[in-house]
């Protein structure tokens, strides 16, 4: 809630950057505090200096949807919480100490209170120094992430296709497999949560088969053999039948000043430093010292090789059990109901959303930024691919009388996901007669009587009829397994009226815009920078 309130301020205010003041304190808190979870290394590396964090609201900027996250930087890390109240005694500045710091019924402050009885300056040390080995692992991991991602994927409009061979699961490091799987999965279903636990060791044993035969769905993602690859690819879509954060969502329309292409500069100079610094972390593997230890193992290998000395690994095991002792994991019922109430997670299911008026825009299953209106007026251009197919719709200028289409004045669409009978009716559309025929197949299929087709909307229909050839011919690019992740328009009784990703309209006074714009991007942001 402190984060959200935070970044309903900086939106408003354009602040791309915040500065928070974790200290080094907080870093060994958090390493005995996961280490009593039996986190990893990764997580035993605890907070990074640079982070991003994304809103759970949109905000358009001048029409364009900002998904930029907030950058969060820790300039403080280094310092310990002693040396923080000598900088404000020595600068003469009031400090505030939360009274609920002391209370011992959280986890965390039980460890702050004990760190106190044992800290001695050599106990300090040590700790971090295995904390910087965990960052310069998790460091050295995400290095590996970054060339894999580029070398063995291919990113389509919502969905990858990740090519084993390239990939060669068998060659590259359990811990560095299933954080690149963690990655991709976190992308394709717009998830916030890393994969963890049992499904990443699902995912491992189902990426290391080769050639893929089977499919699997895991993590809100449908995995199987990329068509005509014979197992050679993996494709990764969103699955419509996991909890997908799918509700539509209205934008939040924000004014700002000019500032800010000087903003987004100085952010990207910022990111660029913390790459750089985090590239220069890990010179080479021999850098790597817990690439293949366990989490249980972490403490006995930093001991081996010199970094912890005897009391200090037996100090950091009590201080382990201890909080292990008292914590009590969540029943199979409180994980669900929290995951749920947290997270925002909503089934799929075929209840529309929403309306979204002309000119409105919204953001669609965490990834779509999708606009409509239309046009008074349509230019002879419109139909230059109509043209093409030898039908005279004319090339006059088009004024958009539509009153009685299935595209009119006064029209709300509303926003789902693909469904089979969409492609089903996008075929029988296809194939209906011309002009000639009088249109007698699409009042069918429309539910039109003959009195209600002026000439203007078999001119529609014709045009609706050769949009949907053009689509069909889009969408057999599209593998049948990703369809479902595409979004569609339709009308309030339901009748689909654009699919705009693939080039399908009814009318051609219908402006219709579906960009791609994923809110958490592919390899997690700058989350994973030291």
């Amino acid at each position: 809630m402190r984060y959200q309130a935070f970044q309903k301020v900086c939106a408003q205010h354009q602040i791309g950057v915040l500065l928070i003041a974790h200290h080094a304190d907080d870093q060994a808190e958090l390493f005995i505090l996961r280490l009593s979870r039996n986190s990893g290394v990764i997580g035993l590396a605890g907070m990074p200096f640079i982070s991003q964090v994304f809103s759970t609201h949109t905000y358009s900027l001048g029409g364009v949807s900002n998904n930029h996250g907030l950058l969060l930087v820790r300039p403080l890390m280094n310092f310990s919480k002693q040396d923080m109240y000598k900088i404000c005694l020595g600068g003469n500045q009031d400090w505030v100490e939360d009274p609920t710091n002391r209370s011992l019924l959280f986890a965390r402050n039980r460890i702050r209170m004990s760190l106190r009885d044992v800290s001695s300056s050599i106990f300090k040390s040590e700790l971090q120094a295995v904390i910087l080995a965990c960052r310069r692992t998790r460091s050295f991991i995400n290095q590996v992430c970054c060339k894999l991602i580029n070398q063995a994927m291919v990113v389509k409009d919502g969905y990858a296709i990740i090519d084993l061979e390239i990939l060669s699961p068998s060659k590259v490091e359990d811990i560095c497999l299933s954080k690149f799987l963690s990655l991709v999965l976190q992308f394709i279903s717009q998830r916030y949560r890393p994969v963890r636990g049992s499904t990443s060791k699902l995912l491992l044993d189902y990426i290391r088969t080769f050639p893929c035969k089977n499919s699997l769905t895991a993590a809100g993602c449908y995995l199987c053999p990329a068509p005509g690859s014979k197992g050679t690819k993996t494709l990764v879509c969103c699955s419509v039948d996991c909890p997908l954060p799918s509700k539509m969502e209205p934008f939040h329309a924000c004014t700002f000043g000019e500032q800010e292409h000087h903003i987004r500069s100085e952010l990207e100079q910022i990111i660029a430093d913390a790459k750089s610094y985090s590239d220069h972390l890990v010179l080479d593997e021999s850098d790597v010292h817990f690439l293949n230890v366990t989490s249980e193992l972490v403490l006995t290998e930093a001991k081996r090789l010199g970094i912890l000395s005897e009391s200090t690994y037996r100090s950091i095991l009590l201080l382990q059990r201890e909080e292990t002792k008292r914590f009590k994991s969540k029943t199979e019922t409180e994980l669900s109901s929290d995951l749920e109430s947290k997270h925002g997670f909503q089934s799929v299911n075929m209840s529309r959303s929403e309306p979204l008026q002309p000119g409105h825009a919204c953001y669609f299953m965490s990834r779509f930024f999708i606009t409509w209106k239309l046009n008074e007026e349509i230019s002879s251009s419109a139909f230059s691919e109509e043209a093409n197919c030898d039908l005279n719709l004319g090339l006059e200028n088009w004024q958009c009388h539509c009153r009685s289409c299935v595209v009119g004045h006064g029209m709300v669409a509303e926003v789902r996901h693909m469904i089979e009978s969409d492609w089903l009716y996008l075929a029988k559309f296809s194939k209906c007669l011309s002009n000639s025929g009088k249109f007698q197949q699409q009042r069918d299929l429309l539910d039109y009587r003959a009195d209600q087709i002026p000439e203007k909307i078999n001119r529609c229909l014709d045009y609706a009829r050769l949009s949907a050839q053009s689509a069909l011919l889009s969408l057999k690019s599209i593998p049948a397994a990703a369809r479902g992740g595409i979004p569609v328009l339709v009308n309030h009784k339901g009748l689909l009226i654009s699919i705009p990703s693939i080039g399908f309209k009814h009318c051609p006074c219908l402006v219709v815009s579906a960009e791609f714009k994923p809110r958490v991007p592919l390899g997690g942001g700058h989350s994973s920078f030291i």
